[in-house]
Formats: structure tokens, C-alpha cells, sequence
């Protein structure tokens, strides 16, 4: 895969270019509703606190708590009427009537706190549904929101995207965002499309090449013809997929609420039937009034509750010490349900960024560049090719790692960088670049100590033989016909630095044998799934750099290990070529692989594992990843390089990017959902036993008390066991038990 560098891109030509992300759109806090009530409801609570437990008289703190009540309690209130009057008995109107008749019997404070606790809950809940909204309205805002159309007569006209219609050419500068989806027409640079295909590289663009509204323009200018309108370009689709693939988890919370609601009445209506019929036959109001307030508490859910919440709560605490951020316990609950996982390639099971793999000499460097500080060694994890020793103590491998990155300082590409900042890990000394140049798709050309240095793809650099044909005219002596030594020809053919090709070769069969060194190398790099950068002294080719996204440390294992709980082979979704894909799937064990996706393919390939049956995993970083996140059954998010989009949309975060911690909190949440098991039979079996007791038999209040509560403090303690650290262990091997 020929891959070039190029120059830093150039200033937006005009003010509403984005040369970057946009700002996230962020609603203020403040501007919520519930927000506003929850805190104004606080702040009487806490003003009403002190002077009640002071004994102040209720003048002082009687109308606090009344502001109390009515800034918390009027909306869950008039939400319960409007159910009520739809013949559903809602949770929050029962909220409601419980604070109203603790102040009804003299307990203000109970019912105050509450409302409180009730009202933040709610604030809460508005606050990251809102936030997760601005995510996905913000992604609308990579692309701009005017564009440069072209007329027939070649005039630029400033019009807002909307307008943009199917065929328009419209013309996008060095360091501008694509307005529209298309196809280039004239023109070429490199265009940064990671926000839609994941590719950590800019992707070269040539006339007839498709180009995807939002992504980010490079050093060159593009007339594009556009072939979709702005509301169906691939960013517009990937809002609509993470809106409608998050609208799917509706069914399980309207589960959720029927059956709140159908406990609600079960409850109130047992209560009345309990107090009621027997008071109507004749017995006594006291004791009926008391074994009615009996019943309420033994069979009220306080275990039930505390069943499932310590348990899922523990190991939410628990996997956040370990940097990974749960959003919900019902979240936790849902990641120990997975049986098939599908990973994302760059960012995720890669670290997303392009580092110096190795450097291949492959001729005479030029040069005798010296230490820049003694003792300095590595290369940000490059190997240089074993060569003998040049002068001044340097090999020629950092000869030419300095001669290269001494033309590359100038640029800012991805793989300019990576090479610069090997040198410096090196410690070598690079000389000034003079007349530095760049060309989108070629690579750089500069002069360095005064030689003719150039840096690119192997198209640009070698020649027709890049693709891997022979190159035209009679093969030099001792080179085969298709660029490549012949087997056999021992490697040692290409003189070392600084010595001289043996007078007896014909003339042009040493630059013959450099040629055909770089193609074999370029070859073996790019069948590695390495990008291959060639570097040229005078024309001559000196060396092949291979550059590489790195797999991050660990991803073998953390693969092996959700293999062992999942029971299925874990699936590569990546949007990069089909080569690096399956590169990656063989360093990390990885056998269902499938690459060259659009997020939309994602989404495809997660529903149709969960149409056949499936509970997937999606574990991603990017905006691209987002809708796959979204229609999952549960999303995890790489913390670090993760874009808002992904962070908001995905269930849970791992903050330090680390994937052994994957399998780890799939163990821990199947763990807690065992105990959350335990802990209901336990609740259901004592909540029977004192209801039994209850309308069986007599049971005195203050040992239906003590029963239900130590139901529940046997529960919560049983939940708190998966704090400890040990639970979090075993799941780094991908161990449940």
C-alpha cells in the first residue's frame, strides 16, 4: 500500500473554514428545567435543615419546606396526574403522595429529603440525555455550513450546503472541510477521512476518487462533483443510524416501567383491600390499621431494591478503580450478557498512530551526521536493518534515518511526523531543509547537506516498478527481469555506506541493484500491512522506511480472553484496507476479519448477528464507530483518543485505553449478575416468609421491622463483596468465577 507524505496544510483561505473539529455544541447546565427545580428544591431543603433540628419554630422553616415540596414535587406530580387520568399508576405519583403523607403526620424532614433525592435523580437524567443529544446535533457541524459552487463560466458562488444540489462542482481549498459527498473532478491532495472510515493516514484523492462531507481537506485543491444532498451524505446518516439504533433500547425501559407500575398497584391495592375488608366485617380499627401498616413494610421492596442495586453498584465502583467508567447499573447488567464481541482496528486494538517499524538501507548514505546526544538509543519502537558500521560511528540505517527526517521537519503529516520523531528518540542531529517542497500523493523534495533528498510513496519514487511490474528494458546483469535479485543473489550485492560499487559491475548495474532492493523491500513492507516510504539521495534510492500503526500492548490476550467468555470468535470491523486488516487479525489471533467499511456497514454486520440470535459487544473510538456503538447491545468506548460522539453513544468508557480491561468488566458484570440472582431469592424467600407470617398468623410490627431490614442489610452486604479487589482480577484473564 504506497502511502505519501506531504506538506503541512496550508491556512483556511477563508474565516469559516475548519481546519479542525468544530467546538462541541455543550447546553449549559443551567438551561435545563429540571435542573433549575432540582437545585432550588436543594437549596430550601438544606436552608429548612438545620433550623428544624434546631427546634426553631415553624414559621422559621415551615414555608422553606413548603418551596421544598413544590419545586421538587410539582412536576413528577403533574406528570403522575396526566398518567393517572391515562389509567396508569405512576411511580412518581406515589413519590409524591409518600413525601405529602410524611408531612401529613408531622414529617417534614423524611418528605423533604425525599422530594430532594427524587428531584436531583430526575435533573440527572435530563442533564446526560441532553448531553448525548449535543453529541450527535454537533456532528452535524463538521461539515460547513456554506460551500464555494462553481458556475459554468468557472465563478465561485458562496451558498449555504442546503442549497447544494445533485451535480455541482463545488471548489474546496487547502485546510477546508468538504461540504458535500462526491466525487473529485480535478485536483489532488490528501483528505484526513478518519472521522468516517477510521484510517489513521490521510487518504490520497485523484480525479474520480469519492470524498465524504465533514472530512478535512490537505494541501492540495479539489473541485468536487456532488452526488448526494447534504441530508444524505454519510455524517447526516451516521446521526439518523445513532438516533435510531439508540430509540431500540426503548422496548427493555417501557418493560421497566410496567412492571414499576404494576407493583405500584399491586402494592397500594393490597393495602386498602387489607385494611378496608376487614375493618367492613367488623374488626377492630387499631389492630386492622396495624396489620395493614404491617404489610406495607414487610412487603414493601426495599430487598428487592437493594437486591439488585449494591451488587451492580459494587462492581461499577469496582471497574472504575481500574479505569473503566460503567454509565448505569443497568449498563453493567448488559455487558455480562454479551456473547459476541466485534472490535474496531485503529485506535482500538492499534494505538491509532503511525510509528517507525524499520529502516531498510538499501544503497551508499551520503553524509556523516553525528549524535546529538550521547547515549541515546531506539527509535520509538523501529528496528534498523542491520548494516556495518559508517563513519563517525553511525550505521547506515541512522544515516539515513537523519537524511530523511531532515527533509520531513517541515511537513506536518502523520508519517513526517512519525519519522522526525524517531530521529529525535535517536538522538540524531538533523541538518536544516532548503527549498523545501511538497506534493500531494509524491512526498516531500528538499536539499540537505547539500544533496538532492526526496522522501515518498514508492509510486513516485520508484517508478513504474512501484505496483510490482518489471520495469521496462534488458535487466542489468545479475537483477531478474522483474526488478528483484534473483534467489540466491546473496543481499550483501548492495554495497555498504561509503564504499564503492565494484569497478568491474557494467555501467547502471549497482543503481540497478538498488532499484531492485527497494522494490523487494517495498514488497515485503506492504505485504507486512506496513506503509513503505522510499528515500532518495540524487534520484538514487538510499533506504525504505516502513512505518506502522502499532497494536497496542496486550490485544492478543485481551482477544484470547473474550474468545474463552464469549464462546465465539471475536470479529475485526475496520474501515482501513483489507491488507493492514488482516495484518492486524494475524498478530492478535483474530479470524473474522472485515475491512473496507462505512460506518453503515458496521451498523449491517452488528444487526445481523443480533437478527440470528446475538448479544454484540461493539468496542470502538471513533465518530464512525458511533452508530455501531449505538445499535449494539452494549458499547464500549477507548477513552483517550475517543471522539464525543463515540464516549457519549457507547454504555461504557475504558479511560486508559488498556484492553485487557475488556474481558475484565465482562467477567465482573457476569459475576454481579449471580449475585444479584442470590440476593432476589434471598429478598423473595424473606419478604414471603414475613407476609405469610403477616396474614397467616400475627405478626408484632417490630419483628416485621427487624425481618425486612435484615433482609436487606443481608442483601447489601452480599452485594459488597464484588468491591473487592480480587473480583477484578480474575476477569484479566477472562475468568467469571
Amino acid at each position: 500500500m504506497a502511502t505519501q507524505l506531504v506538506d503541512e496544510p496550508h491556512a483556511p483561505s477563508s474565516p469559516d473554514a475548519a481546519a479542525g473539529a468544530p467546538p462541541p455544541r455543550r447546553t449549559p447546565v443551567a438551561a435545563l428545567p429540571e435542573v433549575r427545580w432540582a437545585a432550588l428544591a436543594t437549596l430550601a431543603f438544606v436552608l429548612a435543615l438545620p433550623l428544624d433540628l434546631a427546634g426553631a419554630p415553624g414559621w422559621a422553616w415551615g414555608p422553606l419546606y413548603a418551596v421544598c415540596y413544590a419545586a421538587g414535587g410539582w412536576e413528577p406530580a403533574l406528570a403522575g396526574l396526566v398518567a393517572l387520568r391515562e389509567r396508569t399508576l405512576d411511580v412518581d405519583l406515589l413519590m409524591v403522595v409518600a413525601a405529602l403523607g410524611a408531612a401529613g403526620i408531622g414529617q417534614f424532614l423524611d418528605g423533604g429529603l425525599l422530594i430532594v433525592i427524587f428531584a436531583t435523580s430526575g435533573a440527572l437524567e435530563a442533564l446526560a440525555t441532553r448531553r448525548t443529544a449535543d453529541s450527535v446535533r454537533g456532528l452535524l457541524d463538521l461539515a460547513p455550513a456554506t460551500a464555494r459552487r462553481l458556475a459554468p463560466d468557472g465563478t465561485e458562488h458562496r451558498v449555504d450546503v442546503a442549497e447544494l444540489t445533485v451535480g455541482d462542482v463545488v471548489l474546496v481549498r487547502p485546510g477546508e472541510r468538504l461540504p458535500a459527498d462526491g466525487a473529485v473532478t480535478d485536483g489532488a491532495s490528501d483528505v484526513d477521512q478518519a472521522t468516517i472510515t477510521g484510517e489513521p493516514l490521510p487518504a490520497p484523492k485523484r480525479p474520480g476518487d469519492p470524498v465524504f462531507a465533514g472530512t478535512l481537506n490537505g494541501t492540495g485543491a479539489l473541485r468536487v462533483r456532488v452526488e448526494r444532498d447534504a441530508g444524505d451524505s454519510v455524517i447526516a446518516r451516521i446521526v439518523a443510524l445513532v438516533e435510531e439504533a439508540s430509540e431500540t433500547k426503548a422496548p427493555t425501559q417501557l418493560f421497566i416501567e410496567k412492571v414499576e407500575q404494576r407493583y405500584s398497584v399491586g402494592v397500594v391495592v393490597a393495602t386498602l383491600a387489607l385494611f378496608a375488608v376487614p375493618l367492613a366485617l367488623g374488626a377492630p380499627f387499631t389492630e386492622t390499621l396495624l396489620r395493614a401498616m404491617t404489610f406495607m413494610i414487610v412487603a414493601s421492596p426495599c430487598a428487592v431494591v437493594l437486591a439488585t442495586m449494591p451488587p451492580l453498584l459494587s462492581a461499577i465502583a469496582n471497574a472504575g478503580r481500574h479505569g473503566v467508567l460503567v454509565k448505569s447499573a443497568v449498563v453493567m447488567e448488559r455487558i455480562g450478557e454479551v456473547d459476541r464481541v466485534a472490535l474496531d482496528k485503529t485506535g482500538t486494538l492499534t494505538e491509532g498512530a503511525p510509528r517507525l517499524a524499520a529502516v531498510h538501507v538499501v544503497g551508499p548514505v551520503p553524509g556523516r551526521p553525528a549524535r546529538a546526544a550521547a547515549g541515546a538509543t531506539g527509535a520509538a519502537g523501529a528496528e534498523a536493518e542491520a548494516a556495518p558500521t559508517g563513519p563517525a560511528g553511525v550505521s547506515p540505517a541512522d544515516a539515513a534515518l537523519a537524511l530523511a527526517a531532515a527533509a520531513e521537519q517541515p511537513s506536518e503529516h502523520p508519517l513526517a511526523r512519525a519519522v522526525v520523531a524517531a530521529a529525535r528518540a535517536r538522538g540524531l542531529a538533523l541538518e536544516p531543509a532548503h527549498d523545501f517542497d511538497s506534493a500531494p500523493g509524491s512526498g516531500v523534495r528538499a536539499q540537505v547537506a547539500g544533496q538532492r533528498v526526496r522522501v515518498g510513496s514508492p509510486a513516485a519514487t520508484l517508478g513504474e516498478a512501484a505496483d510490482g511490474r518489471a520495469p521496462s528494458g534488458p535487466a542489468p546483469s545479475g537483477v531478474s527481469q522483474g526488478g528483484v535479485p534473483p534467489v540466491g543473489t546473496p543481499t550483501a550485492a548492495v554495497p555498504p555506506a561509503g564504499v564503492s560499487p565494484v569497478s568491474a559491475d557494467p555501467p547502471g548495474a549497482a543503481e540497478a541493484r538498488q532499484v531492485a532492493e527497494a522494490h523487494r523491500m517495498v514488497a515485503a513492507e506492504q505485504e507486512a500491512g506496513r506503509t513503505a516510504v522510499v528515500l532518495t539521495v540524487a534520484d538514487r534510492p538510499v533506504a525504505v522506511l516502513a512505518v506502522e500503526d502499532r497494536t497496542r500492548a496486550g490485544a492478543g490476550d485481551a482477544v484470547a480472553a473474550l474468545r474463552h467468555l464469549t464462546g465465539a470468535e471475536p470479529a475485526l470491523l475496520t474501515g482501513d484496507n483489507e491488507r493492514a486488516a488482516h495484518r492486524l487479525a494475524a498478530d492478535t489471533g483474530i479470524t473474522d476479519v472485515r475491512a473496507d467499511l462505512l460506518p453503515q456497514d458496521k451498523v449491517a454486520a452488528v444487526r445481523g448477528w443480533q437478527e440470528a440470535g446475538h448479544r454484540v459487544l461493539v468496542v470502538g473510538d471513533g465518530v464512525n464507530d458511533a452508530p455501531a456503538l449505538a445499535a449494539a447491545h452494549s458499547g464500549l468506548a477507548m477513552g483517550r483518543a475517543g471522539s464525543d460522539l463515540a464516549l457519549e453513544t457507547a454504555d461504557a468508557v475504558v479511560v486508559r485505553d488498556e484492553l485487557g480491561t475488556v474481558p475484565a468488566v465482562v467477567a465482573l458484570s457476569r459475576r454481579a449478575r449471580r449475585v444479584v440472582r442470590q440476593n432476589l431469592v434471598i429478598a423473595a424467600v424473606c419478604i414471603g416468609a414475613l407476609v405469610i407470617w403477616d396474614l397467616a398468623g400475627h405478626l408484632p410490627l417490630p419483628l416485621g421491622v427487624a425481618g425486612h431490614e435484615g433482609s436487606t442489610v443481608l442483601v447489601g452486604l452480599n452485594g459488597l463483596r464484588l468491591l473487592r479487589e480480587a473480583q477484578w482480577g480474575r476477569g484479566m484473564t477472562g475468568r467469571e468465577g
